[in-house]
């Protein structure tokens, strides 16, 4: 997999694949991301082709069982389609090493849609011996697929909330962010808390806005990105969040950012997680 990872023999084909996705309107990408779902909609959606891909594997070793092995492959195939365009949205946003094992992960899943469509032509010409021998190789190819899959969510951490830490690294109770005179008003300015890298936007005299600096999609800076309209677009792949509470206005990210309360006292400002984000 590091192999595969560091490989460039690949790599012509991601720019007009990746083109190909960023031409889909936005709300449409957002839709395929899961960022109104809070949880990447594609490991949800995959679940459904596996699910009757393996019952139906199963069924085949029963006597007697003719027509729901067929029904269930026939909605496995059906269910890829969304499957596969939501798994194609989140893959244009990915780094070049997770996009390389990506493309393995794509093309295993389509040979595996490729025989399961055989095996459901074979069932229906009443050939159905050669109809389950192309169903069990689909079913060996997907699960090759799912573990690429595995790997890009597990090894390489695509999909996984980068902010998500920030919880845990920063106890209850209040914490010293600095002085109010290092904080201009209208300018952005990143500063630390315990050592979490946080966006800090003063508003006003005495309103600060303060939010994890890292983007939960994949780590970006937001302090290098635009602020307009009450929100800071991530630089990198264009998650736009809400200063005021850290929603995801729009993906990729699927979670919205870590956000602080702010109080100021004798001229230095502190910041605390919310109540529901203090738990470690």
């Amino acid at each position: 997999m590091d192999r595969v990872e560091g490989s460039r023999r690949a790599d012509p084909l991601i720019p007009p694949l990746r083109d190909a996705v960023h031409t889909m309107p936005a709300g449409v990408r957002d839709a395929l991301h899961g960022t109104r779902l809070g949880h990447p909609a594609h490991p949800a959606m995959v679940q459904i082709p596996m699910g009757t891909w393996l019952s139906a594997a199963l069924l085949d070793l029963l006597p007697g069982r003719r027509r729901a092995p067929d029904v269930l492959i026939a909605v496995g195939l059906a269910a890829a389609a969304p499957a596969a365009l939501s798994g194609l949205a989140d893959w244009a946003e990915l780094r070049k090493p997770q996009m390389r094992v990506g493309l393995l992960h794509a093309a295993s899943n389509t040979a595996a849609v490729a025989m399961y469509a055989a095996s459901l032509s074979a069932r229906l010409r009443g050939r159905r011996m050669v109809g389950r021998g192309w169903s069990y190789a689909g079913l060996v190819t997907v699960s090759v697929g799912g573990a690429l899959g595995g790997h890009l969510a597990y090894r390489q951490a695509a999909g996984a909330n980068h902010s998500d830490q920030v919880v845990a690294a920063l106890g209850p109770g209040w914490h010293p962010l600095g002085a109010l005179h290092d904080f201009p008003i209208g300018a952005p300015v990143t500063a630390t808390v315990r050592d979490v890298p946080v966006l800090v936007l003063r508003e006003t005299a005495d309103v600060l806005r303060v939010l994890a600096e890292q983007c939960g999609h994949m780590g970006g800076p937001l302090a290098e990105g635009e602020i307009a309209d009450g929100c800071v677009r991530c630089p990198w792949h264009g998650s736009t969040f809400r200063l005021t509470d850290g929603w995801n206005v729009t993906g990729p990210a699927t979670a919205p950012q870590p956000t602080f309360e702010t109080r100021i006292v004798d001229g230095r400002v502190e910041v605390r997680l919310p109540a529901g984000e203090k738990e470690r």
